[in-house]
Formats: C-alpha cells, sequence, structure tokens
C-alpha cells in the first residue's frame, strides 16, 4: 500500500490557513485534516473532534510526558497539540494528512519528519492582514497589535519552508495547493519508498 502525504500548512495569524483548510478538506476527501489539541475554550461554532480536542492542562501534559504528540506550542497563553497516533495511522492507511498548525509547531515536526511537505501561506500585504485580524472582531486591541507583531516575526521563517504561497484568493491557493501535492507524489524518492515489487 502506498504511504500517505503528510502536508504541513502554517503562516501567521490572520493569513486564512483555516479557511484554505476547510474548503481544500471539502474539494478533495483523499484528504485528512488532522485535529489537535489545545488548552484553551472553544470559540463559537466549534466542535469537539472535529475543530479541536479540548482538553484541559493535565491531560496535556500527561500527553508530552507520554511522547504522545507530533508536536506541541504554546501559542498567546494556550497550548496545542498535534497527536502522533492519529496522524501515523492515517498515513499507514495511505490517507494524506494535512496540519494546519503555526511556525513553532511547523519547525518542529520538520525536525523529525523532513520528508513531509511544507507549505507557508502569506497575506498580499500586512495592512491586509490587519484587516482580516480585525474583521474577525474576537480579540481585544492589544492582543491584535501583539498578533500582528508575531506575524511580521513568523514571516521571517517562510525560507524554512518548501513553497510559499500569496493567499490572495481562496480558489487560486487550492489551485496551487493541490498541484503541489500532485508533484510531490511524483518525486523520485517517494516512488521507490513506495514502489511495488512486480
Amino acid at each position: 500500500m502506498t504511504r500517505g502525504l503528510l502536508i504541513v500548512l502554517s503562516g501567521p495569524s490572520g493569513t486564512g490557513k483555516g479557511t484554505v483548510c476547510k474548503t481544500l478538506i471539502s474539494k478533495r476527501k483523499d484528504i485528512l485534516l488532522s485535529v489537535s489539541c489545545t488548552t484553551r475554550k472553544p470559540r463559537s461554532g466549534e466542535k469537539e473532534g472535529v475543530s479541536y480536542f479540548f482538553i484541559n492542562q493535565n491531560k496535556f501534559d500527561s500527553m508530552i510526558a507520554d511522547n504522545a504528540f507530533l508536536e506541541h506550542a504554546g501559542v498567546f497563553g494556550h497550548k496545542y497539540g498535534t497527536p502522533k497516533n492519529f496522524v501515523e495511522k492515517a498515513l499507514e492507511s495511505g490517507r494524506d494528512v494535512l496540519l494546519e498548525i503555526d511556525v513553532q509547531g511547523a519547525l518542529q515536526v520538520k525536525q523529525n519528519r523532513p520528508d513531509a511537505v511544507y507549505i507557508f501561506l502569506v497575506p498580499p500585504s500586512l495592512a491586509e492582514l490587519e484587516k482580516r485580524i480585525r474583521s474577525r472582531a474576537t480579540e481585544t486591541e492589544a492582543q491584535i497589535i501583539s498578533r500582528l507583531g508575531k506575524a511580521k516575526s513568523e514571516m521571517e521563517y517562510k525560507n524554512k519552508y518548501d513553497y510559499v504561497i500569496v493567499n490572495d484568493t481562496v480558489d487560486s491557493v487550492i489551485s496551487r495547493i493541490e498541484c503541489i501535492i500532485e508533484a510531490e507524489k511524483l518525486r523520485s524518492v517517494r516512488y521507490t519508498e513506495n514502489k511495488v515489487t512486480d
């Protein structure tokens, strides 16, 4: 059986990662969106086991001790982590897995999984990024300023990724990601790893 492809998508907060992932998953039934654990409270409309696995601090710390995360990071006072078993079982079954994680998490994954495909999503401009963050109306002014500052520093890591995509429109981003996936599956190293014996 051909092993699935691990796709890591990240970028500054407010660049539209969530929208891109939801659109890609709805279009491509062969791609599974990994569900992360988090210690933060659910936002309006978020569902347990679909948006995140919402767990308390003690449970999160226990999972760290058990080496149960592919990556984990603290972001704005909360912790996030990708359950290792969830991802590995899906890949072994032949499913492609999409991780939507922040820069800290992506760099952790890259240390252990250099074979994954790393995509960095950027806004058309910092002004547009600020507009998108403010339009969500979910944060205080201090939190918005903090996010914008963090976004500027995260942009410096884009060269650590295999691909950089400007999120001008969702459709164009999806099209580019699909091209990347198809090209990656045709790489000679993946063919050698997945080659079926005659």
